[in-house]
């Protein structure tokens, strides 16, 4: 209906209007009693959040469409060949065109958004930057992940998770690090081999594969029908003068996991807003993707640490710590007024304010002041053990 609306309006020297939907995965209603007292519903990332409305009366919509449909031709390219290409391919077919990779990255958006799909579903992909290591084999595309044989080893996450299967694992237990450092301490300290787990990282900000679960959708006509659609676009092209020359791992892999595991997640972040923000990117989907959260977000993630409670816990001497900077302040009261810090995890939210209330932060290397091997011998496994986690 996209599509043929706009050939139509143009078949009768009509300007096309598009109107693409907006989503978010909170709201900032900042008080609790505030949204009972009104009896406010809950805000959802699942139903729409107004919309913005594309025209080609306005000059700087005329370019952002045809960014659009430039990045469309490509897409179309992709899936008649059942290719795959990532956003920085894409950039680079027309750099001049595209100015910056945010605009492809706002235009794959907007597709997704108009075609009601996710971004694999357009066989466009995210270069994965996650590992993995520990009690878990799988396939995927023929190639065998064998990870209980060396749990101690580093595997790269595949960037293609909706290709894999035969997921065999015996772990009791996931924990999602934050960061490789962090990550490669618990390889040193042979982490696994005294703990039945997978470890996973998304080195810092989880990547779109590291955070999506495979769909139960039929990707063939997913993509077949965009195709289509697709197509009718030339016309389009064409009619503006634009040229057809054409030379989305960690939380989708996450999500897969759990839906196929079934076994309580843990998230260890640096106590600052920054590894806050991640933590909450894991359970709750990221804004910038907010039209697909429902698929990304991985509600069963518990966090582990770092809490700013357990600078005092843990005897963490003064050098350890470095002031909140105003940036670090503004982001912290920003993500206080989260609907879902006060209605899902309240005492998340607790935590957050005893970390403005301190004016501090540290990182999760700082426990190491008592002994390298503390994080993995001490802290995280008495921590899961005595049920030490929110």
């Amino acid at each position: 209906e996209f599509t043929r609306a706009i050939i139509q309006d143009l078949s009768i020297g009509r300007s096309p209007i598009v109107l693409i939907d907006r989503f978010r995965v909170h709201c900032k209603l900042v008080r609790v009693d505030f949204i009972e007292k009104e009896n406010l519903s809950c805000c959802s990332s699942v139903l729409p959040n107004g919309k913005e409305i594309l025209t080609l009366q306005r000059e700087n919509h005329v370019h952002r469409l045809s960014v659009l449909l430039r990045v469309l031709l490509i897409v179309q390219q992709l899936l008649q060949e059942n290719r795959h290409g990532s956003k920085r391919d894409i950039y680079y077919m027309h750099p001049s065109v595209f100015s910056e990779q945010s605009v492809v990255d706002w235009a794959i958006n907007d597709i997704c958004i108009l075609m009601q799909c996710s971004r694999h579903n357009l066989n466009v992909v995210s270069v994965g930057n996650g590992l993995v290591m520990g009690w878990i084999r799988f396939l995927e595309g023929g190639r065998k992940f064998d990870c209980i044989n060396h749990p101690n080893t580093a595997y790269p996450i595949p960037v293609q998770v909706e290709e894999v299967q035969d997921i065999i694992s015996v772990a009791d237990y996931i924990l999602v690090v934050e960061k490789e450092s962090v990550f490669e301490r618990l390889v040193n300290d042979q982490f696994c081999n005294t703990n039945c787990c997978i470890v996973i990282t998304g080195r810092g900000y989880p990547d779109i594969p590291t955070r999506r679960w495979k769909l139960s959708l039929l990707f063939y006509n997913v993509s077949h029908h965009i195709a289509i659609y697709v197509t009718y676009l030339f016309v389009f092209m064409y009619l503006f003068g634009i040229s057809v020359n054409i030379c989305i791992c960690t939380n989708r892999f996450l999500r897969l996991l759990i839906e196929k595991l079934c076994l309580p997640t843990y998230c260890l972040v640096d106590c600052d807003p920054y590894g806050f923000d991640i933590l909450t990117t894991y359970r709750f989907g990221s804004m910038q993707m907010a039209y697909d959260a429902k698929q990304l977000r991985c509600p069963e993630v518990c966090w582990l640490g770092v809490f700013p409670s357990d600078s005092e816990k843990y005897c963490l001497p003064q050098q350890c710590f470095l002031p909140l900077t105003a940036e670090d302040k503004k982001k912290a009261e920003a993500m206080l007024n989260r609907c879902y810090l006060q209605r899902e995890v309240p005492r998340w939210r607790l935590e957050l304010e005893l970390m403005l209330q301190k004016g501090v932060k540290f990182e999760i290397e700082a426990l190491s002041v008592h002994s390298l091997s503390f994080l993995s011998k001490e802290y995280i496994t008495s921590k899961i053990q005595g049920g030490v986690h929110i």
